[in-house]
């Protein structure tokens, strides 16, 4: 069992070497592990992609609106009885259609998909909020568990200090079997502390490594504190105009209404045209045919007004789910300004806690050695210090948290925001590309082709 607990101990050691070993190439920062959290998280490729399939919906509308070019090439064998000849009959048509007129459905489709692309754009930014948050958690928490099991290390080394002084004090009789036994197992108790800390350092790291894409090396405390608002009143009134995710909310209510007038047009009628060319072997004869269809929807079941009932209700709803988000930032943004001001006075009391307990640790111990206290005061005395270290240390950390969980709340947690040295994802970019629905033997699509397997490399 010490076996054990000693082999703990030297890894410990080893991990706190191995992190301080990163100093002598360059020290890491916190915005070094945000750029890593940005360029190498996978759910934002996941958002950046399915954006990009929104695009592409509102290329598929506006290619609706164009004529459809689509051929057949049919063959006939014949084999007749008696003396005729066999025969192979061809024939090649070329069809074209194109919708004149349909109450405005297609030109309300494409409107729809555009409010949608804005919609996912907002999630994007969402998806990037949160990222860049947990890489914060990430970075601090490394920062706060290295730092503790520093803390551990080093009252292991004074209580086995302290135990070696009660063993030769008991040796001369100025102590009993008592304290030594409390020395032991205030000793004991720190190793099993050790051995915690340890395993909650190898824990964030591996945190770490899956939000920034790589383990830490010699980690920088941050200077400060990164501005937010003056005051919580402020933040909510920021919240309110930018928040990605109530702008995300009332583009769906405009997705919603557009969706129903949609869903009306469909019950009106529709004008296309089409035009035919035929090409036929036998006779080697050609006709050409050009039409026009009027005509639209009389009884379908009562489906088309259930579609139009059910698109209203998804307004509905869309309308009710903006108030909730809404509900929910102001809450968020109320909830992140409580955690900072607890934090920030948590840390000011610790660090009143700590000079305190340093003034008693010594004086406890300049007093033991006249013997008016005994090993044990000596032991709680050191106890409440090293608490007090720790709680510094946490109330540190929560207290960074807290503020960039403001700035998550107010909306502004983003690259662009916090000023991150990163190559900036364009929501526009694909886009632009594709808005126009571009064929793949056009010169615009032989460029977005490019693209794409750029898109796949990655």
């Amino acid at each position: 069992m010490l076996r054990n607990v000693i082999r703990s101990t030297a890894m410990s050691a080893a991990v706190i070497a191995a992190l301080g070993a990163g100093v002598a190439a360059k020290a890491e920062t916190l915005a070094d592990a945000l750029v890593g959290a940005y360029e190498t998280s996978g759910l934002l490729d996941q958002q950046r992609a399915l954006l990009r399939v929104a695009d592409e919906d509102v290329a598929q509308s506006v290619a609706a609106l164009r004529p459809i070019l689509s051929w057949a090439y049919s063959a006939q064998y014949t084999n007749p009885q008696g003396f005729q000849q066999d025969s192979i009959n061809s024939n090649l048509q070329l069809t074209a259609d194109l919708v004149l007129w349909n109450a405005g459905r297609r030109l309300l489709t494409i409107e729809s998909q555009k409010e949608l692309v804005l919609a996912t754009r907002q999630g994007l930014v969402s998806a990037e909020q949160s990222i860049l948050l947990r890489a914060v958690e990430a970075f601090m928490s490394v920062r706060r568990d290295v730092e503790i099991l520093s803390l551990r290390q080093n009252n292991v080394r004074l209580i086995t200090q302290e135990l070696r002084a009660a063993r030769d004090r008991f040796e001369v009789g100025e102590v009993t079997r008592t304290d030594v036994a409390q020395a032991e197992a205030r000793l004991a108790s720190a190793r099993a502390e050790l051995a915690l800390a340890s395993g909650n350092v190898d824990i964030a790291r591996e945190e770490y490594l899956a939000v920034i894409g790589r383990l830490p090396g010699q980690l920088v405390a941050p200077r400060g504190l990164p501005q937010t608002a003056s005051s919580e009143e402020e933040a909510k009134q920021v919240a309110q105009r930018g928040h990605p995710d109530l702008q995300q909310a009332q583009l769906e209510v405009r997705v919603a209404d557009l969706n129903v007038r949609v869903a009306r047009a469909a019950m009106q009628p529709t004008l296309s045209a089409q035009g035919t060319a035929t090409w036929d072997d036998e006779t080697f004869n050609g006709t050409e045919t050009l039409s026009l269809n009027f005509g639209g929807p009389i009884y379908r079941g009562g489906e088309l007004t259930s579609l139009v009932r059910q698109a209203q209700q998804r307004a509905v709803a869309s309308r009710a789910n903006v108030h909730i988000v809404s509900e929910q930032i102001i809450q968020g943004v109320g909830n992140a300004f409580a955690q900072l001001r607890s934090a920030s006075a948590n840390r000011q009391a610790v660090a009143r806690q700590i000079s305190a307990a340093q003034v008693a640790f010594e004086g406890v111990r300049e007093e033991a050695t006249l013997g008016a206290r005994t090993t044990l005061d000596v032991l709680n005395a050191e106890q409440e210090l090293l608490d007090a270290r720790a709680s510094a240390v946490s109330a540190a950390t929560q207290e960074t948290v807290a503020a960039y969980t403001v700035l998550s709340s107010m909306g502004l947690l983003t690259a662009d925001h916090l000023n991150l040295n990163v190559q900036a994802y364009d929501p526009a970019a694909y886009y632009n590309a594709v808005k126009n629905a571009p064929t793949f033997t056009s010169r615009q699509g032989r460029q977005l082709d490019k693209v794409l397997r750029a898109l796949n490399k990655d």
